[in-house]
């Protein structure tokens, strides 16, 4: 008897890595290699939509520091 070949399924993509996808693009310190591997796992729509919430995130979060820079 022959044993049974484990295939692994394909990783389904998630937010999650998306989330990291961007979060890692955003601090330009990810390599090529792995930004293909984890580009290739990766729901566009998803990236899209963290890369939009991230910068108005950034963009929030500036105009609050700078307020309170100013207040004081």
């Amino acid at each position: 008897m022959t044993d049974p070949v484990s295939v692994s399924a394909p990783e389904t993509p998630s937010v999650w890595r998306s989330v990291k996808l961007v979060a890692w693009s955003f601090l330009g310190i990810r390599s090529n290699t792995q930004y293909q591997q984890d580009l290739a796992k990766v729901n566009p729509l998803h990236v899209v939509a963290v890369g939009l919430l991230a910068v108005l995130m950034l963009v929030v979060g500036l105009v609050i520091l700078v307020n309170w820079v100013v207040a004081k």
